[in-house]
């Protein structure tokens, strides 16, 4: 049974063609699985790409777009389904609210906190879906260090990961099928690990 996958990724126009042409990659293999993807919607970086790649597969994908960016005509035309919200924190919660998974495509400050708090949100048990980071050439691999900087610091667990890594766009969506759903106990949280996540 395809999944919607939420997908946070970079709006610059000026990334390297290898970023491009994987997240057109996966964009046509989520629609060969039968999925339907879920987007900031506007037709920017690799959201544009994405968006794109899934109509000429065959496929859908679905953009959520704060009303200033779709007041200044940046909502891309070629969405299966475009929903605007009133703010950026608005359209941050839909898209996790509709998804079945989260993917962190390469991306800047915006995808960095939308990751984040899903990642905050999970370990607080408020988000028990798959979460996947693609390391497309090690791209994140510093933020990965920091986790582990965390972690050393005794400032967040690591025992349990909340989120898979993967370096190859095939890895993706068998990332998200193998991922549990998470199960937090709140209340032996703190307890078990002798430190939160915050």
């Amino acid at each position: 049974m395809g999944k919607r996958i939420c997908v946070f990724c970079a709006s610059s126009n000026r990334i390297a063609p290898r970023y491009i042409e994987a997240a057109a990659q996966f964009a046509r293999l989520a629609v060969m699985g039968g999925h339907t993807l879920v987007c900031g919607g506007t037709a920017k970086g690799l959201m544009g790409v994405l968006i794109g790649a899934a109509i000429e597969a065959g496929g859908r994908i679905d953009g959520m777009v704060p009303k200033f960016m779709h007041d200044y005509g940046w909502t891309d035309e070629r969405l299966t389904q475009v929903t605007v919200v009133g703010t950026m924190r608005e359209r941050k919660e839909l898209m996790m609210r509709e998804a079945d998974a989260i993917v962190a495509l390469p991306g800047a400050v915006g995808t960095l906190e939308e990751l984040s708090e899903a990642i905050s949100l999970k370990r607080l048990g408020f988000y028990p879906k798959p979460i996947v980071i693609f390391n497309q050439d090690c791209f994140y691999d510093p933020l990965l260090r920091f986790f582990d900087r965390m972690a050393e610091e005794q400032m967040m667990a690591l025992e349990q990961t909340a989120w898979r890594v993967v370096e190859r766009v095939e890895e993706i969506l068998p990332a998200i099928d193998e991922s549990p759903l998470w199960e937090v106990n709140l209340d032996n949280y703190h307890d078990n690990n002798g430190y939160g996540n915050q």
